[in-house]
């Protein structure tokens, strides 16, 4: 891995500062840095004849051992600051714009934080999550969460959200992939939904963390089923990897096929169930959050019967903030 310079120069100067106190220099200040290179490598052959005759055999082993050892937990301290580190929180701004065969339809707004141990996102607009870009759903989302074992796991997830004319909202309360509780506003579900029992709140999360996907590398990334509850509905995105792409800032783009399955609370005869349940043409694309170990939504593409609906984001930018005390 490349360090940044600011790392190499710090991590150069405490190199230096060990082997200059480990040496004693007493009697020769002049002292080349080739020479110190070659005690914190344990290289005795390196070094001036003079000082291979008054050094006791063994001794640069056991120098360069104990200069290797202290230089690796500077450079391990030093890379724990590093951006590839979530210990140091991370903030996402993300906007999108959603399309109809290149026609603007509506616009979103996404914001991540992810710290050591805790999570939030934020969305509102026209693609709180996938469904309610289908549905033509708008409104906002809100979740909380904890970050545990590389995993987000959702503590309390909400959402306002206007569909059919109707506006209702949601509360969902989680314990680990359990739904302990939920809050709806809005009109009982009717008979023509798929009916939701208990079963069907275990083993899943929210619709935000669900697309804020580990970082696996590559293909691992990809492949997997996301069970989501958002509060009404209970469904699976199906992921497998499709390709690799790159922005123009090189940083990678993972692409993945998606699938829609509906398990409860859906209407049997809705546009879901027609046109888009099982469909194996959708694909999303996910770009890293710099700074941590989490993929979130760049672009998804759901081909319709009129042409294909886009969401594109038109901005994704990641910044640092200042670690809680």
């Amino acid at each position: 891995m490349s360090l940044p310079s600011g790392h190499k120069t710090r991590i150069a100067r405490f190199r230096a500062c060990v082997c200059f106190h480990r040496l004693r220099w007493t009697r020769d200040k002049q002292r080349s840095f080739r020479d110190i290179g070659a005690v914190m490598s344990g290289d005795r052959d390196k070094l001036p004849r003079r000082d291979r005759a008054q050094r006791p055999a063994g001794k640069a082993g056991r120098t360069g051992g104990l200069a290797r050892a202290i230089i690796l937990a500077a450079t391990a301290a030093t890379l724990a600051g590093s951006p590839s580190d979530p210990a140091h929180a991370q903030k996402l701004d993300a906007r999108y714009v959603i399309s109809m065969t290149g026609i603007r339809v509506g616009q979103s707004t996404w914001t991540v934080t992810i710290d050591q141990d805790r999570y939030s996102a934020a969305a509102s607009g026209g693609s709180v999550d996938i469904l309610s870009v289908l549905v033509r759903g708008e409104g906002a989302a809100q979740v909380s969460g904890v970050v545990k074992e590389a995993r987000l796991i959702p503590s309390t997830f909400s959402t306002t959200l206007t569909e059919d004319g109707e506006k209702g909202d949601v509360k969902v309360t989680f314990d680990g992939d359990i739904v302990t509780d939920v809050k709806d506003t809005g009109s009982p579900p009717g008979p023509d939904r798929a009916p939701l029992t208990s079963s069907h709140v275990q083993g899943v999360t929210d619709p935000l963390t669900a697309l804020l996907v580990p970082d696996e590398g590559g293909e691992a990334s990809c492949n997997r089923t996301l069970a989501i509850f958002d509060g009404r509905r209970r469904y699976d995105l199906v992921l497998s990897f499709k390709r690799m792409e790159k922005l123009r800032s090189n940083e990678p783009v993972l692409v993945c096929n998606v699938v829609l399955r509906p398990v409860a609370g859906h209407r049997a005869n809705s546009m879901i169930m027609k046109y888009v349940a099982d469909r194996r043409d959708m694909e999303i694309a996910f770009a890293p959050i710099t700074g941590t170990r989490f993929l979130a939504p760049l672009r998804l593409l759901v081909p319709t019967l009129v042409g294909t609906m886009a969401v594109q984001a038109t901005a994704f930018e990641t910044s640092p903030l200042v670690a809680r005390q």
